[in-house]
């Protein structure tokens, strides 16, 4: 059925833009190549517990080196889990820094562990909201089996899910077991891959990480990310993400400041996608908002096109509409005009980048 709904979601196999920038992603999701977390659970650690966070942090490093060459000659049929793991390790430092939380760049240092809430709201386990294949994703993302977990980083006034980011519903607090046992009957149903969003999925790598040591099937992990997360996190997502698919909200820091609520965003978002890109493929969401072509999409597709390279697949986002809170500032009460339609893909197109989806 889904194939009549989304034919593009066929004829992006043959798209030799999509497999050229997101190549490991369809060799994984064609079962050609391991996921990036089962390669994880074949790196054997010699010892954990006990050992304080600098040193854990120390092995993590080197066993990373380890996964790396691993992960060039990885084959499906000759994986041997070992344990403890080194997602074993990465599950105990994410751990760790839940006691004093540093996941994303707000570092609210509260004690999640012992039930304390930070600016996200999040505590120990997963909320979910809802999980389903998702038919509205990118074509090579469909059908996306898609957790939305509720609590997020952000405080947009524009939110499209603020129910979910802003705790406006209930939700269920699900073991790992659980979700694992999901995912592995929606990749058994042919679902593509595991879409960990929200919300917004960084507060919940703890549980996340837990997840991945669980599931069966071989499925790729997609981190459906607003990119900002901490340092620490970046380097716990390094060997169990394979498509990062991360949110470039806007251009400077002003305007994310007023619109969402964050400080320093240029630095730690700019930070995670050279980061992404150099841990796994990595697609690049850019909602599009009414009267910020030049404050906010210009410089965002200039930096990506001189650092990123023009062959970054984006997804320049036209379907804004007012929600939440937008009433607030005046340019967020509107839809785009066809003319900022045109005008957005001009931009993008005249920054160098050529591989762009609308």
């Amino acid at each position: 059925m889904w194939k009549v709904i989304r034919p593009d979601a066929v004829k992006v196999l043959y798209d030799t833009k999509a497999r050229a920038s997101l190549s490991h992603y369809f060799s994984v999701m064609e079962n050609k190549k391991p996921a990036k977390f089962m390669v994880s659970r074949t790196i054997e650690v010699e010892k954990i517990k006990g050992l304080n966070l600098e040193e854990l942090w120390k092995l993590h490093e080197e066993k990373m080196r380890e996964f790396k060459e691993v992960e060039e000659i990885a084959s499906l049929t000759k994986l041997k889990e070992r344990s403890p793991s080194l997602l074993d390790l990465k599950i105990e430092i994410a751990e760790k820094l839940m006691e004093s939380c540093i996941l994303c760049e707000h570092r609210c240092r509260v004690n999640r562990m012992a039930g304390q809430r930070g600016i996200c709201k999040a505590g120990k386990e997963l909320v979910v909201s809802s999980m389903f294949d998702h038919y509205g994703e990118e074509a090579e993302l469909v059908p996306s089996f898609t957790v939305f977990t509720l609590g997020c980083s952000f405080k947009c006034l524009h939110c499209q899910n603020y129910s979910i980011s802003q705790w406006l519903e209930k939700g269920e607090e699900m073991s790992p077991e659980k979700v694992a046992d999901n995912v592995d009957q929606a990749r058994r149903n042919g679902s593509r891959n595991l879409n960990c969003v929200g919300g917004n999925p960084d507060q919940y790598l703890y549980s996340w990480l837990r997840v991945f040591s669980k599931l069966k099937e071989n499925i790729p992990v997609v981190w459906n990310s607003n990119a900002y997360y901490s340092y620490e996190q970046s380097l716990l997502l390094d060997g169990v993400v394979d498509l990062y698919l991360l949110d470039f909200k806007y251009g400077n820091d002003k305007c994310a400041y007023e619109i969402s609520g964050i400080k320093n965003y240029t630095i730690v978002v700019k930070r995670n996608h050279l980061k992404a890109k150099e841990s796994g493929d990595l697609l690049i969401r850019i909602l599009v908002l009414p009267s910020h072509l030049y404050c906010c999409l210009k410089p965002i597709v200039e930096w990506i096109s001189e650092n990123l390279g023009e062959n970054t697949r984006i997804n320049l986002m036209w379907q804004y509409y007012p929600a939440w809170r937008a009433w607030e500032r005046e340019e967020l009460r509107r839809r785009l005009t066809q003319e900022e339609m045109k005008e957005s893909l001009k931009i993008a197109k005249e920054a160098g980048l050529k591989n762009i989806i609308t």
